[in-house]
């Protein structure tokens, strides 16, 4: 209910702002509103995550995200949110999502064992991807008849989230409560230092979706391009998911078994080719498929990468390691929308993202030289925490 609420406001924020201001650097704000606070905040909330009840951290932020939705739809319903005002929501929505992640990305490994965590993963993934395909769709047809019933679903959404995630039963081992200092909050960023593996996947996956940001371009694309509307702006958020989703339930009835550092590789390579492709098309329908193996390619990283940090990381460190993670997620999302706007504004939507897919092939080739040791990871399996 979370994912399919933040999927269903994406939409919503996305062509509403684009609408207000006809604006590529408007999109690129939105991005760097999100990123602000996540950047500031992310490890402060992994070292809350690791000293205090997570499920609660969690259902708070799922419940202050619904106070602000609500904001939001009374806000389009009265004729008065103004641009600056999205954008100090969508803040208000980063800090949120800077607590709620780093916690609810240790739930996994509290209701599972490390030999099924790949096709939990895998099925977590296609969860998030189900939702990541009813909110697009559904917040570009609900936007047909207003941002205001737009944002009142996402209100309920993460309303029920909050609530769902407050019953949730998790076995975490018992941890030791450290006074906060420099060391323990910068302990995430230490831990993931001394592995390369772990560090070579989180920074690939930083810099892949930075540069290939085509997401933030999708309002523009839908209007200016492909003359969509807002149907067609749903349709073309709704297409990585498809991707993901196929992929995502591949996965979880045969999971990857060897070579999964060559597969994250190949992975990535493809996720470049695809934002090229979808950069220099014309057609929804090429645009679409070209988005779907977009988000295919997508989750074999995610897959990969999610096991190198929930399964090597112990316990006392996973809330640490999972905001840094995440920032490392959120650098690449958020700030990435900001890149792709201003880039876009200076020499164009076309050619941004085509550049942008070209970065992402580049810095594979770079990170396999780099990290060699992640290159050869084999079975995710056989991985276990790291001293």
């Amino acid at each position: 209910m979370s994912s399919f609420s933040s999927q269903v406001q994406a939409v919503a924020v996305g062509w509403q702002i684009y609408m207000l201001t006809h604006s590529a650097s408007a999109l690129g704000w939105v991005g760097l509103a999100q990123f602000a606070p996540m950047f500031c905040l992310t490890l402060l909330a992994g070292h809350a995550a690791d000293h205090f009840d997570r499920r609660l951290i969690t259902a708070t932020c799922q419940a202050l995200e619904s106070c602000g939705a609500l904001v939001m739809a009374i806000g389009s319903f009265g004729g008065w949110l103004t641009p600056g005002m999205i954008y100090a929501m969508v803040a208000l929505f980063g800090t949120a999502r800077a607590f709620e992640m780093p916690s609810q990305q240790t739930f996994l490994p509290a209701l599972v064992p490390p030999a099924l965590f790949a096709r939990a993963a895998a099925l977590s993934s296609s969860l998030f991807q189900v939702a990541s395909i009813m909110g697009p769709s559904l917040g570009g047809l609900l936007y047909g008849v207003g941002a205001a019933l737009c944002y009142s679903v996402c209100t309920a959404g993460f309303g029920l989230a909050a609530v769902a995630t407050l019953f949730m039963r998790l076995d975490f081992p018992a941890r030791v409560r450290r006074p906060m200092t420099l060391e323990t909050v910068l302990g995430g960023l230490h831990f993931i230092r001394r592995n390369p593996e772990m560090m070579g996947a989180i920074s690939l996956d930083l810099f892949a979706v930075l540069l290939g940001g085509a997401t933030a371009m999708l309002p523009l694309y839908a209007d200016a391009i492909l003359h969509a509307g807002p149907t067609g702006l749903g349709v073309l958020r709704m297409a990585p998911a498809l991707g993901a989703l196929l992929v995502a339930v591949i996965f979880a009835r045969w999971p990857l078994k060897r070579r999964a550092g060559e597969a994250m590789f190949a992975a990535v390579t493809v996720f470049g080719v695809a934002t090229i492709v979808f950069g220099l098309s014309r057609s929804l329908v090429l645009s679409v498929a070209a988005l779907a193996v977009l988000g295919g390619a997508d989750v074999i990283s995610v897959v990969v990468r999610g096991a190198l940090v929930q399964l090597r990381t112990p316990d006392e460190m996973r809330g640490r390691v999972s905001a840094v993670n995440m920032l490392f997620i959120g650098s690449s999302n958020q700030l990435g929308e900001f890149e792709s706007g201003m880039l876009a504004s200076l020499i164009g939507p076309v050619e941004a993202v085509v550049l942008g897919g070209i970065g992402t092939i580049a810095v594979t080739l770079l990170w396999i030289r780099l990290f060699p040791s992640l290159w050869r990871l084999d079975r995710l399996d056989d991985i276990r925490p790291a001293e």
